[in-house]
C-alpha cells in the first residue's frame, strides 16, 4: 500500500505532537510536516506532494477556508478539517468535505478519518467538486444562521431571529424573539461572522441587532441605553459612544 503523505495544520503545537504521536503506529502514514499558520500551510502544499492535510479552522493568520482557497480546489490534496467549534464541523458535514475532526478527539476517530480520506482519494474528481462546493457556500462573508449544539440536538438559529448577544465568557447568549441559545464562541469571533451593517457592539459584553432598536436614552458621559423591540434595554460602553451617534444621525 501507498504511503499517505499527510500534512498536519494546527496552531496548537501541543494538538499537533498529540496528533504525530497517535499516527507514529499507524502504517502506511508519514506525517511529510506541520505548520501552524495559513501561509505556512499553502508554501507546504504547493511546495510538496502532499495527499492528506489535517487542517485546522481558526488560525492566527485566517482560517482553513483560506488556505484552500489560496491553494485552489484542483490542487488542493484531500482535507480533514480540525475544529473546536461545532459550526464548523456541520458545515463540513453538510458540504459533504471529506470528514471533519472536533477537539478533544481521540486515536481511534483520528485513525477513522485516515482511512475514509484513503477511500476518498480513489475518487479525486469527488474530491475537487467537494471542496468546489465548500468554498461558494464560503462565499458570502457574512453567515446567515448559526449552529447550536446541546447534547445532542442541533439548531440552526438564523441570525434575523437574534435580538441582541451578550457575552458568556468564552461563549454568547443569543437573545431571539422566542428563546435564548448559549453558542459556543465568544463574542469577538462572532462579531467577524456577522454583518456589521445589520449587528453592531455597542459594549464590551453586548452586541444588538440594529434593526431590532425602536429608541435611545441618554444617560451621561457618553453612556446610552438603547431600548429594543419588546422592551428589552441593553445598556452601551463610553467607547462605542461614536458609534451609538452615528446611529443618531438622520439618515443612519
Amino acid at each position: 500500500m501507498k504511503s499517505l503523505q499527510l500534512l498536519i495544520v494546527d496552531d496548537e503545537p501541543l494538538i499537533r505532537t498529540g496528533i504525530r504521536n497517535d499516527l507514529s503506529g499507524v502504517e502506511s502514514v508519514h506525517v511529510a510536516g506541520e505548520c501552524g499558520c495559513v501561509s505556512e500551510a499553502v508554501e507546504a502544499i504547493r511546495s510538496n506532494q502532499i495527499d492528506l492535510v489535517l487542517l485546522d479552522v481558526q488560525m492566527p493568520d485566517g482560517t482553513g477556508f483560506d488556505v484552500i482557497r489560496d491553494v485552489g480546489p484542483q490542487h488542493m490534496p484531500a482535507v480533514v478539517f480540525v475544529t473546536a467549534y461545532d459550526r464548523y464541523a456541520i458545515q463540513a458535514f453538510e458540504v459533504n468535505a471529506v470528514d471533519y475532526l472536533l477537539k478533544p478527539f481521540d486515536d481511534i476517530r483520528l485513525r477513522e478519518s485516515i482511512e475514509r480520506a484513503r477511500e476518498r482519494l480513489s475518487r479525486p474528481a469527488d474530491l475537487i467538486r467537494h471542496l468546489e462546493a465548500l468554498l461558494a457556500e464560503r462565499g458570502e462573508r457574512w453567515t446567515h444562521r448559526l449552529v447550536v449544539r446541546t447534547g445532542d440536538r442541533f439548531d440552526f438559529v438564523p441570525v434575523e431571529s437574534i435580538n441582541w448577544i451578550e457575552s458568556a465568557n468564552n461563549y454568547t447568549m443569543l437573545h431571539c424573539r422566542s428563546k435564548d441559545y448559549l453558542y459556543g464562541e465568544n463574542l469577538t469571533a462572532l462579531e467577524r461572522l456577522l454583518d456589521p451593517g445589520k449587528f453592531g457592539r455597542v459594549h464590551r459584553s453586548h452586541m444588538v441587532n440594529l434593526a431590532r432598536i425602536v429608541g435611545v436614552n441618554a444617560i451621561a458621559g457618553g453612556v446610552y441605553e438603547l431600548e429594543l423591540e419588546g422592551g428589552v434595554r441593553v445598556s452601551t460602553g463610553r467607547r462605542f459612544s461614536d458609534r451609538i451617534r452615528k446611529l443618531l444621525k438622520p439618515g443612519a
